[in-house]
């Protein structure tokens, strides 16, 4: 069972059978009671390549709950452009995961259902909001998974569980049929135990789709930089990453990141960000006023568990009760922010700080191959232990600029703090995908991944 919970994509394409989607199953059968990375199980998964997909990512015939009680009966009549495209590449969707409702929180402690534990601690959290995917993966229980990435789902808890987690540039991959969070800054992407098995799916699920109209024509093959020598590349980190709020022990594993790339022979600098510091408050603002618009359609009457009462007014809002803290939360501050008296105030100023961040970040990426931090500025907390939303807000500050300026962004594992997996992210330019994921295979060469029931023994 070990041997099959350590495969890459590239290991189960040495057999054109579907042997490792059945050991998926059982795998999942056998283990999954002790993590929860799996809403819905699929028993009738047809292909040859094992991939759970998050449950906000719509699937014909298997239900896409969005981990909302609003949602927990809804069964798509089509397929997301990327769950087709999987499918025609014999990957085979063997359940769908676990999220923070909606696909807000930063720790599946949010879904409607239950919190995914981590496979390191089943006393942490996975992170989130994919945090099924990303556990479901560190577990061993599929090859690969697809996430969202708003303003760092795929990465932060890719970080927490030691996998990889990959944002693309914004435009590659098509959101038809993923459900809305917050559209000019969502993407969905891969989380593998490789940057090259990342890569492989991107060739897959990225391409132009005529139901997206943010999608591009861009012809990149994403694993042709995989064999690359990155030696006498130039990097950035701000130097603002050492400032409050990250955990003395990232602080530490980054310092010996910077110094790992630098006996590879890659220039390290330091730059000065401090706009890194608006991140979060600019984020805040945009990603809720958007949530504020798409979910409006969560009703009860067009989407949705409807709770019938008297007076179709009394009909909507217990059928919006159903909506858990968080999700409205987030409806409120947007509702708010977009209101007449506010929009100048907030919204408008949002957007501006936004194109400013964006500026920033593409003028260093001029001089710079990429931007480097680490991923989270902590390591995976326990379930239950954060009660401050802001608190929560926070651990996005590294990864939200990759969603704001619309980058290719990943996270690689990078050792331990604590006995937990630490995550490094690498940042790069616009549609220097292939380049970012060449990179991160570069540095796996010489930190292979570690799996949580291997370093228990």
């Amino acid at each position: 069972m070990n041997e099959f919970r350590k495969l890459t994509i590239k290991d189960v394409l040495k057999r054109k059978d579907e042997i490792y989607v059945k050991k998926s199953l059982e795998t999942i059968k056998l283990i999954d009671d002790k993590i929860n990375s799996f809403i819905t199980i699929n028993e009738n998964a047809n292909g040859i390549i094992p991939i759970a997909v998050k449950d906000n990512i719509v699937t014909k015939g298997l239900k896409t709950t969005c981990g909302s009680k609003l949602l927990e009966n809804f069964v798509p009549s089509f397929d997301a452009t990327v769950v087709k495209k999987l499918k025609k590449n014999n990957f085979a969707i063997v359940g769908k995961t676990n999220l923070d409702e909606f696909a807000m929180g930063t720790g599946t402690e949010f879904s409607a259902f239950f919190v995914t534990k981590n496979p390191w601690d089943n006393e942490r959290v996975a992170g989130g909001s994919s945090g099924g995917s990303a556990a479901a993966v560190a577990s061993g229980e599929v090859v690969a998974a697809l996430g969202s990435d708003t303003g760092g789902s795929i990465r932060q808890p890719a970080a927490f569980c030691g996998v990889v987690g990959f944002k693309p540039t914004y435009g590659l991959v098509s959101r038809y049929g993923l459900v809305a969070f917050a559209s000019s800054l969502d993407q969905i992407g891969p989380i593998t135990k490789s940057s090259g098995d990342a890569a492989y799916i991107m060739n897959i699920i990225s391409g132009k789709d005529e139901n997206d109209s943010t999608t591009v024509e861009k012809n990149i093959d994403f694993e042709s930089l995989l064999n690359e020598n990155f030696s006498n590349i130039s990097v950035a980190y701000p130097e603002e990453v050492f400032g409050e709020g990250i955990e003395e022990g990232i602080k530490i594993k980054f310092e010996e990141f910077i110094k790992f790339l630098e006996k590879k022979r890659i220039k390290v600098e330091k730059i000065s960000f401090p706009e890194l510091k608006y991140v979060v408050a600019t984020y805040y603002i945009i990603a809720p006023a958007e949530v504020s618009s798409n979910l409006s359609r969560f009703d009860g009457i067009r989407y949705g568990n409807r709770i019938k009462s008297e007076g179709l007014l009394e009909t909507y809002l217990k059928s919006r009760k159903q909506l858990g803290e968080e999700v409205i939360r987030r409806i409120m501050l947007g509702t708010f922010t977009l209101s007449a008296a506010y929009y100048d105030a907030y919204f408008e100023k949002a957007q501006k700080v936004r194109r400013l961040i964006s500026n920033t970040i593409n003028s260093f990426l001029e001089k710079y191959d990429f931007i480097i931090s680490p991923t989270s500025p902590i390591t995976a907390f326990k379930i239950g232990e954060v009660k401050d939303p802001l608190v929560y807000y926070m651990m996005d500050i590294f990864t939200i600029p990759a969603n704001l300026a619309g980058l290719p962004a990943i996270s690689i594992p990078f050792g331990f703090s604590n006995n937990l997996p630490v995550g490094m992210q690498i940042m790069g330019k616009r549609f220097d995908d292939a380049k970012v994921l060449g990179f991160a295979n570069f540095i796996e060469k010489d930190v292979p991944i570690v799996f949580p029931w291997e370093a228990k023994k």
